[in-house]
């Protein structure tokens, strides 16, 4: 059954200073960006001269301050952001991440084509008369004329040369640039780091500024200022199959009855798509981990919702678990050959990485297209979907308006805050852009079209059990986390594993501005296999239902683990990396808030053989920010017609 899936696609898992920066052929060549020279450069018209205090000098400050402990250990008062570099030459050949290299059918040259040599500017929103009105695809689909003008505008992108920064396969290959290892941290002082989007609090804002560059881009071309992207609405049951305007295989007749070029109505069609889910009736599973399930699509939708809830509500319960962790330059997350990675958000980890790995062909060498974070840019598919997931980000904001929730805020810590990319804007010139600046859509000029949230009263529940749960399992002979010889828990392919996990009882009043989560650090897994595992609390020992048959959409079921294999450029690495999942609304249910223990099982379901867990424990989460009451969601009159 589909399960809350803590997942990742490839991501950049490696540091090679060995690499040659890479440049596309329509590039001239280009010098180090560090070299010394005795230009002045106040104008800084050549990006590629060093600014009056290099990122060098920067460095050694921090390494300085750090002491003995160097960089990685600098506190965090001297944190700095993450900044894509100035110059554009200053790019990699983006191989990390991509298992089959050789066989990389969309390229590893990911770097943007040298256009202009001018430093980035700061970007400033031009003024708008009509917020874009994004709306959802299913329904667009139906849109004979929508989906003739969005067409015609990838077809365009499609036909421009390779040395234009708005092709489409430029466009593609920025995503590739930023996921796989093409740009370094240079501008913050660490030219040997690589920059990496995601599994952190970078990934939303990020893909934020991609679609609006990618919208204001086609809008350019088709002359159409209020042209905007649609969304696939895939939180919602009518939206969860693959839009059918992507998945047109023939001719349709527009006003007048003239048929189109064949050619250029198919610009939103990828071959490198799995057909099988491709069919119009096909549901979008919500942790597709490489096999197709067998149950009903009402079953499949309903699991889904059930998934939704858990992402937006339960183990979304603040921005640290919603957005991601935090992740600051200078820090060299690689230690012994094992790579530590941040924690990625609650939905970044779930539904995103699903529909990535759902709509990937997997049949392909590296799952390409969207199975893969170097290819996933190619698929016109790509942009709705992360449309969808950035309207995520603004309901998950105003459901905490609307039900009192603290903690739906955005990050406000300077390293969050100043983060930047950079971008080739709708003008063809190369911009500075910012996360602070991308918090309200609005300002950014572009609205979502409200459309149906039923996950917000699919809340999955459990009864409290007939049988004290704790006793019987240490009548059964399980172990306390704390006992000798416990931890680290080695997994094996196909045994559940049980341990007893101390807790502290909570009070009413607690709950209100605490969540209880159950985590897991410390995972460390062989990168070259797929790892998912399934987490089970307060089994209750059914035996018409056992462990490993208990589905997502249960109360018990609170969550899954789940790992790609990652390449590591013949590099034999280990990957640790943690997980969190909301457990207060779980131990309301089964009125277990004053018991001091719960009952963790962990079920393998594939590439577990040999999985560490080095560490499990409850903890107590507080929200940000400050609220006057809380609504239980049980109790208030959000019905599936509720719109956001």
């Amino acid at each position: 059954m589909a399960s809350l899936s803590f997942s990742t696609l490839p991501t950049s898992t490696t540091t090679n200073t060995t690499n040659k920066r890479l440049l596309t052929q329509s590039s001239p060549s280009h010098s180090n960006p560090f070299k010394v020279s005795c230009k002045a450069a106040d104008d800084n018209e050549n990006s590629d001269l060093p600014p009056k205090y290099s990122s060098f000098e920067r460095r050694n400050l921090l390494l300085g301050l750090g002491g003995l402990y160097g960089a990685a250990n600098i506190p965090s008062a001297f944190g700095v952001p993450i900044e894509a570099p100035d110059s554009a030459a200053s790019c990699f050949e983006a191989f990390s991440s991509v298992r089959n290299p050789k066989e990389a059918l969309r390229g590893l040259a990911c770097c943007p084509p040298i256009y202009s040599k001018a430093a980035p500017v700061p970007y400033v929103f031009p003024t708008v008369d009509k917020l874009r009105e994004r709306k959802p695809a299913h329904l667009l689909s139906k849109d004979a004329d929508y989906v003739e003008q969005f067409r015609a505008g990838i077809q365009i992108l499609k036909e421009l040369p390779d040395d234009d920064p708005h092709s489409w396969k430029n466009q593609a290959k920025i995503h590739c640039a930023y996921c796989n290892g093409g740009y370094r941290q240079e501008k913050s002082g660490f030219p040997d780091l690589e920059i990496q989007v995601h599994n952190s609090w970078l990934f939303l804002p990020f893909h934020r500024w991609y679609l609006y560059f990618l919208e204001k881009i086609i809008g350019k071309h088709l002359k159409d200022d209020t042209f905007a992207l649609p969304y696939w609405n895939w939180d919602n049951p009518e939206g969860m199959s693959i839009p059918l305007m992507y998945e047109v295989n023939d001719p349709i007749k527009l006003s007048g009855g003239e048929i189109v070029d064949k050619t250029k109505i198919r610009s939103l069609y990828d071959p490198f798509r799995d057909q099988f889910h491709a069919k119009p009736k096909a549901i979008l599973d919500f942790n597709y981990g490489g096999q197709d399930v067998e149950i009903t699509p009402e079953e499949q939708m309903n699991i889904n919702l059930a998934l939704m809830y858990r992402q937006m509500v339960s183990s979304g319960y603040n921005t640290r678990l919603f957005m991601g962790g935090e992740v600051k330059a200078g820090v060299n997350p690689i230690s012994q050959n094992v790579k530590d990675l941040s924690l990625g958000g609650s939905l970044e980890n779930g539904v995103h990485t699903a529909a990535h790995r759902w709509v990937g062909n997997r049949r392909m060498p590296n799952g390409e297209d969207m199975g893969n974070f170097y290819s996933a840019g190619f698929d016109p598919v790509f942009y709705a979907h992360h449309a969808n997931v950035d309207r995520m980000w603004n309901v998950w904001k105003a459901l905490g308006k609307k039900l009192g929730k603290p903690g739906h805020v955005d990050p406000t810590k300077p390293d969050w805050e100043n983060a930047s990319y950079v971008f080739y804007d709708e003008n063809r010139v190369r911009v500075r852009v910012y996360n602070k600046d991308c918090v309200d859509t609005q300002t950014m000029g572009y609205t979502y079209q409200p459309s149906k949230t039923p996950w917000v009263s699919r809340r999955p529940t459990a009864s409290p059990s007939k049988v004290n749960i704790i006793e019987r399992a240490m009548n059964n002979g399980v172990k306390k986390v704390e006992d000798p010889d416990v931890l680290p828990l080695t997994l094996t392919e196909k045994t559940p594993v049980s341990v007893l996990v101390s807790r502290s009882k909570t009070s009413p009043e607690d709950k209100k501005k605490e969540n209880e989560m159950v985590c897991f650090s410390g995972i460390k897994y062989d990168c070259e296999k797929f790892v998912r595992f399934n987490v089970i609390v307060n089994d209750p020992g059914e035996k018409q239902k056992p462990v490993d048959k208990i589905n997502a959409a249960a109360g018990q079921f609170v969550g899954s683990f789940a790992q790609l294999p990652h390449n590591h450029g013949g590099v034999d690495m280990k990957m640790s990396t943690s997980v969190e999942f909301g457990i207060t609304e779980l131990l309301e249910d089964t009125e277990a808030e004053q018991t001091d223990s719960i009952l963790v099982t962990i079920v393998p379901v594939i590439g577990c053989e040999g999985v560490i867990i080095t560490g499990i424990n409850v903890k107590v989460v507080k929200a940000e920010g400050e609220t006057e009451s809380e609504t239980d969601i049980t109790k208030t009159d959000l019905a599936d017609d509720i719109e956001f």
